[in-house]
């Protein structure tokens, strides 16, 4: 064992570190004596030694807690032995600082390793021994904790020794670690913040019920300085999201009432907010009195009309500041957004007062962010290219501070500004999460949001118009009015949005009405104009507000009776739905014409116009329309500029043409019928592109990059057309326009560009929607042969693509995935959609030595083989595309599979041994069906060998069970594997794990009996009879065959087996540990 004599502390933090890898490993592990040794060893060490380098303490500390974990069900007489770590912290806690640095320093690194699962190690491994700790150890270090906080905090503190200042630091973090705690194994991620709920363990009920605790945390807030006070608020967030049901309703009332009055006095007080850590930390704490409480819950609370008139001073002042923080303004939203919703449903006598304080955070929302305009665009002005001011930040906070509560004061921004002002409109993702919020608020006393925003529209656009018609208009005017409207657009399409059909009424859709008018004649303002200028984020706004506008009032669910319509009758003679889709229309087609080398534009336009050609009811309107016709009709380049060829953009912005021609498509189909000559007319300028293409490849010397780009485009069309088409009769003129007279030069692009993914992408996929058999389009005649003509054609690309694409040698991990797994994983969909697809008798191709079928299967070897087992999972589309296409050939081909190299087999088995864990349900349940057809394949040849028959066994059989003979420990892992996640994990897919299971047993009775005995003698004696009569019920009935009947009784027996052992195993502190049940 190393001693750590060396006083360099690199060699001491490298002796730390090799031990902890050392202690980590799974396979061959250290003696639990040594590990014993090293935890003493690192104890005394740590006690001795309490001013070493902190990267040294803090690599001992973490040996210590993995080895803590590692070892937490070690037993050594009867005792476990690396359970008493609150014993091992008291001696530093009785010493001096620095000493009781250390011990709480170990308390927080092991309750955030033991919280934390890793890869290395079984999640039901990690689950049992954080469970354990909860139960046995956690509280305990809590109470620890908040005891040693009470006693800090009486204490006059002094914080300028830097020893103290730990101390309170570690102290802090201990208990938001033990707050923060994964109590029943939900493993939330942050991105669920806002619905967290913190699983309290019932046995804490008594330091909750506790006002002192809660009451801590907020005297220690406004007694230490802000720098510290980051980490309370934390805590505070964490015990005001305390589950529900761990109070009666009277406790719960108690707690709320002492937490809504530490808000108050923070409030009251708020001079620590000018830190923006702890600024962020409160709006937080503001969210949570909402997440996890109710609206007739608050109004109850004593001092509710003061706290809710302080939250909304609050909230606006924040929001009029809007170049600050604005992460952590979604709080403050989503706070008003759970108090709106909640208002319909309030049945509490008092009053809530949102009626007063809604309209004056939409007004405060609104208007900042009109304001923001003239300011953004002065600071472009001021500073060209971005150059950042150098002020201080914590000036501008408490400048921000100051206006919280003094009304009358205000500053000039321009003088606190943070680096580099940004325009919110810039982050759309942002802009959109608050509009989402903004649209249930605003809907909270409409009248008031609706007034306002005809107010400012209404000046807004007089001073645009104004502008417009003046000759010495300054362009900066012109681009505050233009900001200023796109806030506007951009609001009044959330506020449309959010209309919620069971709460609305005729005079709330008359409101939307005038602001639905406001926003189209503000469109035939600007769409005038485009042809000399045009403003790229009013457009955006503009798509927005249709695609609210089109969810709420155009489709097959709206009442057209809703007085919008009347209003837009009376205002722009739109008296119907049809004419309101031409204007629909009409913007699509005038966005496609003037904003087609725009892709933001081009790409929201044309998913506008997908978006309405699905409706059963709007796309038999939209067709009637003559400029819907139009399109139909002219669909080339000299109308829509997108459709071009631009040498200066890249492949890869093509993709918006898929979505154009799936629109065309839906709206083509309508009333083609069987027109041949309709379908032949609208096919014309991808013929003549086809034709163009054709002729390139017939010379020696083309323009490579036209080519490219003229192929791209067009097979993005193509596969939108295709996956429109998804009726017989439709498709059927696809395909015989396209084969066999434009499939070589799909072939051909392959064989050339084969190591260019812009190029082969495009391509594959279109292939793969051609030989999808979506919606049984793919139903050829009974004397047709193009069935297996479209699948020759298919073994050759996969082919071709295939053995090319394994020809380019080594490829970089970053890129591997574009240059190479990309294409392999669509090869592969696109065969599983082929032998699935019902339209080929794949038997004739071996009757009669056609090698199609043999080339595309021996294809699929060679490029699986080329994959590591760790890509198959790490990327999720090819995980899905591999084992959706391993389950069909399992199932229908299983004589390919049989005929395979052992590597090869053993290879495939591998993978769905691994896929049966991951936590992809659908590769999981993929895994357990082709793990079902093996294991059905193998029962049946075993049975049939066993049988006197006339009829020997195919040699790919016969080989196939010798080679599972040679072999059992595969299939034996995967019995444990699935037996283990029954029994021991939350089995989101029971029924899929019991089909293969059975098949399982019935092949290895004698290692499912050892494994039996294993996890019976594992539980304490009094549960062990329990156990192994849930064994005997699972067996119950079963015979030895796997007929349908058979496996239907089996499933029914697991589910009851599952039942009856979690009960049994509930309370247990044994249990079988997953390792053994691996080894």
């Amino acid at each position: 064992m190393p001693r750590f004599s060396s006083q360099s502390s690199y060699s001491q933090l490298l002796a730390a570190t090799c031990l902890t890898k050392l202690v980590s490993r799974t396979n061959n592990p250290l003696p639990l004596e040594q590990r014993i040794d090293i935890r003493n060893y690192v104890l005394n060490y740590l006690a001795t030694r309490p001013k070493l380098a902190t990267f040294v303490t803090q690599a001992l500390i973490q040996l210590y807690a993995r080895i803590t974990k590692l070892g937490w069900f070690d037993c050594q007489k009867d005792e476990y032995v690396f359970r008493n770590v609150i014993t091992d912290v008291t001696r530093f806690l009785q010493d001096s600082v620095e000493h009781c640095i250390i011990g709480v320093t170990i308390l927080s690194q092991l309750t955030n390793e033991i919280n934390q699962a890793d890869t290395t190690h079984p999640l039901t491994k990690h689950r049992k021994i954080a469970s354990s700790f909860r139960d046995s150890s956690l509280f305990d270090i809590f109470t620890l904790s908040c005891n040693l906080l009470k006693q800090a905090s009486g204490k006059n503190l002094n914080l300028n020794d830097e020893s103290q200042h730990g101390l309170l630091m570690q102290l802090l973090k201990l208990t938001h670690n033990c707050l923060n705690f994964d109590f029943i194994g939900t493993s939330t991620d942050e991105s669920s913040d806002d619905l967290c709920t913190v699983q309290i363990p019932t046995s804490w009920r008594s330091a909750f019920l506790d006002s002192s605790t809660l009451q801590l945390f907020f005297d220690l807030y406004h007694s230490i300085p802000p720098s510290f006070s980051p980490l309370v608020l934390s805590c505070l967030v964490q015990i005001a999201s305390v589950r529900r049901s761990l109070f009666n309703n009277a406790e719960r009332a108690k707690f709320l009432s002492h937490l809504v009055d530490g808000v108050k006095r923070i409030l009251e007080n708020p001079q620590s907010l000018s830190d923006p850590n702890n600024y962020h930390e409160f709006c937080r704490l503001l969210a949570r009195l909402k997440s996890n409480y109710q609206l007739g819950e608050l109004v109850k609370v004593e001092n509710y009309p003061e706290v809710i008139r302080l939250i909304a001073n609050f909230t606006v002042t924040s929001l009029q500041h809007w170049e600050f923080a604005p992460n952590s303004v979604h709080y403050l939203l989503s706070l008003w957004q759970r108090l709106a919703a909640s208002v319909p449903y309030v049945k509490a006598t008092e009053p809530h007062m949102l009626e007063t304080y809604t309209p004056e955070v939409t007004k405060a929302y609104i208007t900042s962010r009109l304001e923001s305009v003239h300011i953004i665009l002065r600071m472009a002005q001021i500073m060209p290219g971005s150059i950042p001011f150098t002020l201080n930040v914590k000036v501008a906070w408490r400048t921000l501070l100051q206006c919280l509560y003094l009304p009358g004061m205000s500053y000039t921004l321009s003088l606190y500004v943070r680096d580099g002002l940004e325009d919110p409109l810039d982050d759309t993702g942002l802009v959109q999460q608050q509009l989402d919020q903004l649209s249930t608020i605003g809907r909270c006393e409409y009248e008031k949001t609706c007034a306002l925003l005809v107010q400012l529209f209404d000046q807004s656009a007089q001073s645009y118009q104004e502008l417009l018609q003046s000759a010495t208009a300054s362009p900066m005017d012109v681009a505050v009015q233009e900001g200023r409207l796109t806030w506007l657009v951009y609001i009044i399409g959330a506020v449309i949005g959010g209309r919620v059909s069971f709460a609305s009424t005729d005079e709330q859709d008359a409101m939307d009405g005038e602001l639905v008018c406001r926003v189209l004649q503000l469109m035939n303002l600007t769409d005038s104009r485009l042809a000399q200028a045009g403003n790229e984020k009013l457009e955006l706004a503009m798509l927005s507000f249709f695609e609210q506008f089109r969810k709420i009032y155009i489709g097959d669910q709206v009442q057209k009776s809703s007085k919008l319509y009347r209003r837009l009758s009376e205002v722009l003679g739109l008296n119907d739905e049809t004419m309101v889709l031409s204007v629909f229309i009409g913007k699509i087609i005038t966005n496609l014409k003037y904003w087609g080398r725009c892709e933001p534009i081009t790409s929201k336009t044309l998913q506008l116009l997908n978006d309405l050609s699905i409706g059963y009811s709007s796309v038999r309107k939209l067709v009637k329309l003559s400029a819907v016709q139009f399109m139909l009709n002219n669909h080339t380049s000299e109308h829509f500029s997108f459709l071009g060829i631009n040498n200066q953009s890249n492949l890869t912005d093509m993709r918006c043409r898929t979505t154009f021609y799936t629109a065309l498509g839906r709206l083509l189909m309508v009333d083609l019928g069987e027109d041949e000559d309709q379908y032949e007319q609208f096919m014309l300028p991808l013929t003549a592109a086809f034709e163009t293409v054709a002729q390139m490849f017939s010379t020696n010397t083309f323009n490579e990059q036209e080519a490219k780009r003229t192929l791209v485009g067009l097979v993005r069309d193509l596969r939108g057309i295709a996956f429109a088409f998804n009726a017989k009769t439709s498709f059927m003129m696809l395909f015989e326009w396209i084969y066999p007279s434009y499939m070589p030069i799909l072939q051909r692009a392959i064989e050339l560009w084969y190591h260019d993914p812009a190029c082969t992408t495009p391509v594959l996929k279109l292939m793969a929607e051609l030989v999808h058999n979506r919606s049984q389009r793919l139903q050829f005649d009974v004397s047709s042969p193009n069935g297996i003509l479209l699948f020759r054609e298919t073994s050759k690309m996969i082919t071709t693509y295939g053995n090319r694409i394994l020809t380019l040698g080594e490829v970089p991990k970053d890129q591997v995935y574009a240059l190479k797994l990309k294409g392999i994983s669509i090869c592969f969909s696109m065969l599983k959609a082929a032998l699935s697809g019902s339209y080929v008798n794949f038997g004739v191709f071996r009757l009669y030595g056609d090698d199609a079928l043999d080339n595309a299967l021996q294809t699929f070897i060679k490029l699986l083989l080329s994959i590591p087992h760790s890509d198959l999972l790490d990327y999720p589309k090819l995980s899905q595309s591999y084992y959706s296409l391993l389950e069909v050939l399992t199932q229908d081909h299983m004589n390919f599979i049989a005929s395979l190299e052992p590597h090869v087999i053993m290879y495939i088995l591998s993978s769905i041994s691994e896929g049966l864990t991951a936590l992809d349900t659908m590769v999981c349940t993929g895994c357990c069906s082709c793990l079902d057809h093996i294991v059905t394949y193998l029962f049946k040849q075993l049975s049939r060998s066993t049988k006197k028959r006339t009829t020997p066994l195919t040699q790919e059989s016969d080989r196939f069970l010798h080679i599972m003979q040679q072999h059992p420990e595969m299939i034996q892992q995967m019995l444990s594997t699935v037996l283990n996640i029954i029994i021991f994990e939350d089995c989101r897919n029971q029924w899929s794990m019991s089909r293969p299971l059975l098949g399982l047993i019935l092949l290895n009775e004698k290692y499912f009996s050892d494994l039996r005995n294993s996890i019976v003698n594992s539980q304490p004696p009094e549960k062990q009879q329990a156990m192994h009569l849930c064994f005997e019920n699972l067996m119950e009935g079963i015979e030895r065959n796997l007929l349908t009947k058979n496996r239907d009784r089996f499933t029914q027996n697991l589910s009851a087996f599952r039942r009856e052992v979690n009960d049994s195993m509930k309370n247990s502190t044994y249990g079988v540990n997953s390792n053994d049940m691996m080894s």
